[in-house]
């Protein structure tokens, strides 16, 4: 049973069992509300025949329903909110667990908003269904069935005029399932959709601007808004009708069985008891009922909720085994990966990186160089092929494993919205704060951290927006710097900054590269000249491999790179 609720629900081995516990919670409650009702039943009876109860024994009974009741509910909250908002918080966990093992092509195909929205609606509206609807549905039907069997046992007529309306009633609910399911899917759908285009209007602000978008721009989400209301309005309406209608079916349950008795009763065929008796269940029946149609929608609309979480659950992920790496050449033998099937990006490349030696990775656009350092990372995993340290594939190793013995300084730094001394510290968490800064003195951060509002300790805004380019570099070779791993990946770090910062930049990998495996990526042939080995590439495979001077002669590819080099560094802009 619990493996099924795991499986029905998305949930984690805890949030199963907790579910599974707060359905017996709930079926005792329902069966706990009862007792009141046989308290006044023996109460009649015993005034039908004459008796006077001792009030003493029947206030002892009424104190002890009380407590038995208080104890259920209270029970019953524990059990149902209480550990709903646990597994609410441990599914996301667990989410966030899964997508740091999924490679980083995981992320290329899928949107960022579409995941944002898995991690935190679909996962809300599914702790709202379990803490007031799921549980008490199971409870309630297995109470349902009980309480069929007794009633119709007791008489089949006056059972059968409690139980067929909330038959109709649940029948009308489900029958009207598929039909609520679609529409509400589709405003789902269109709600990603929507947070997808914000989400895009927030990030491109300087494009917008730049190029007079807003406009336009705001006319799409006008559009999308428009839309997403309609198909609101129609999701609510197929919501709504069936509940409407369900309601006023169980409206009737009251009357059916109250003509049902009576008749009954007039004709002699049941005692006044058992009209009072099967009055009160179908009142308590009543009230169960009406209280889960308020959130039984909740149970016919998670589907979209639970197929996502169960998406992002069943993706496969990067395994391996927890190896500690002493050697660190890197060898890759004959690698090929595709993006897409039929397009291959890397063809049967081979050649090694080894220790304490710079190899640089250089080619025209577009021939691979960066998707290259992604396999060397397992950011991506490649298609056939190896890729060995110290002897391991490294699809074989854990990603703990074998990022402990990677720095990679990407061209584009991500910083958080945290202060210098943080960001810094995420090279090694635990590192005190006098390394975290002897590592920023190294990588030359010092100077611009001095000039900052409160140094270290000044928030530096969203992905470092209080920083120019050059000094989030800094702070990503600091991190490197702290790291100290055996291997360092570097891709095209000095693009895109300004003489000044590039030299500073320089001396601070001078630093961070010594006696490590070296592997990067430059357009500034210049910076690499005197790397240990250079490998050209072209269209995805290797063209030549070797040091400066040979490759002038021995490869047309890198002659060409230099030639067009040289004529950059000639160009004037003329007006």
């Amino acid at each position: 049973m619990k493996e099924k609720l795991q499986a029905l629900f998305a949930l984690t081995d805890k949030g199963a069992e907790n579910l599974l516990k707060s359905c017996w919670v709930s079926l005792a409650l329902f069966f706990g509300q009862m007792l009141p009702f046989f308290l006044l039943m023996f109460y009649i009876e015993n005034l039908l025949s004459g008796t006077v109860p001792n009030l003493w024994a029947l206030s002892a009974a009424l104190v002890a329903v009380v407590l038995v009741l208080y104890g259920l509910l209270y029970t019953d909250y524990n059990a149902t909110y209480t550990t709903t908002y646990q597994e609410s918080a441990n599914i996301r966990l667990d989410i966030a667990g899964i997508l740091q093992k999924l490679p980083l092509s995981y992320f290329s195909n899928h949107d960022l908003s579409d995941l944002s929205q898995t991690l935190m609606s679909d996962v809300e509206r599914l702790e709202h269904a379990l803490s007031h609807a799921i549980a008490k549905t199971i409870a309630f039907v297995v109470y349902f069935i009980l309480m069929a069997v007794l009633m119709l046992l007791g008489n089949v007529y006056l059972g059968l005029s409690v139980l067929l309306p909330i038959l109709l009633t649940m029948g009308l609910l489900l029958l009207s399932k598929k039909m609520q399911l679609d529409m509400t899917t589709k405003y789902w759908q269109q709600l990603r959709e929507n947070s997808e285009s914000f989400q895009s209007a927030i990030e491109l602000q300087e494009e917008l601007k730049a190029y007079n978008l807003h406009h336009k721009f705001a006319q799409n989400l006008r559009d999308q808004m428009e839309k997403s209301e309609k198909l609101h309005l129609k999701s609510e309406l197929t919501q709504g009708i069936p509940l409407m209608l369900a309601n006023i079916l169980i409206r009737f349950t009251l009357g059916i069985v109250v003509l049902v008795s009576s008749i009954l009763y007039l004709q002699g065929q049941v005692p006044l008891l058992y009209v009072l008796g099967y009055l009160l269940v179908a009142v308590k029946m009543m009230d169960a009922l009406e209280g889960l149609t308020a959130n039984i929608t909740e149970l016919l609309h998670i589907d979209v909720a639970v197929k996502q979480i169960k998406s992002l659950r069943e993706t496969p992920q990067q395994k391996g085994k927890s190896v500690e790496l002493k050697h660190f050449d890197i060898v890759l033998e004959d690698v090929s990966f595709a993006y897409k099937e039929d397009q291959k990006v890397i063809d049967h490349v081979s050649f090694t990186a080894k220790q304490n030696q710079v190899t640089a990775l250089v080619g025209p656009s577009g021939c691979g160089k960066t998707t290259l350092l992604r396999l060397l990372s397992r950011l991506y995993d490649y298609d056939s092929g190896h890729i060995l340290i110290d002897g391991y594939d490294i699809r074989d190793l854990d990603t703990d494993s074998l990022f402990s013995a990677i720095s990679i300084v990407f061209q584009e730094v991500t910083l958080f919205n945290d202060t210098v001394l943080e960001n810094i510290r995420l090279g090694r968490p635990s590192a005190s704060d006098e390394e975290v800064k002897e590592a920023a003195r190294l990588a030359r951060c010092e100077d611009f951290i001095a000039r900052l509002p409160e140094g270290y300790d000044t928030l530096i805004g969203e992905n470092g927006a209080k920083l120019s380019g050059g000094e989030r570099q800094r702070i990503s070779i600091a991190r490197a710097m702290l790291k100290q791993a055996p291997i360092v990946i570097l891709d095209e770090i000095a693009s895109s900054l300004d003489i000044e910062n590039e030299k500073m930049i320089q001396e601070s990998l001078n630093l961070l590269l010594k006696d490590k495996t070296v592997i990067i990526i430059s357009h500034r042939l210049k910076s690499i000249e005197n790397a240990d080995q250079i490998v050209v590439m072209k269209d995805g495979q290797v063209e030549g491999i070797g040091k400066h001077q040979e490759l002038l002669t021995s490869s047309g590819v890198y002659q060409e790179l230099v030639a067009t080099a040289e004529k950059i560094d000639k160009f004037r802009y003329r007006a």
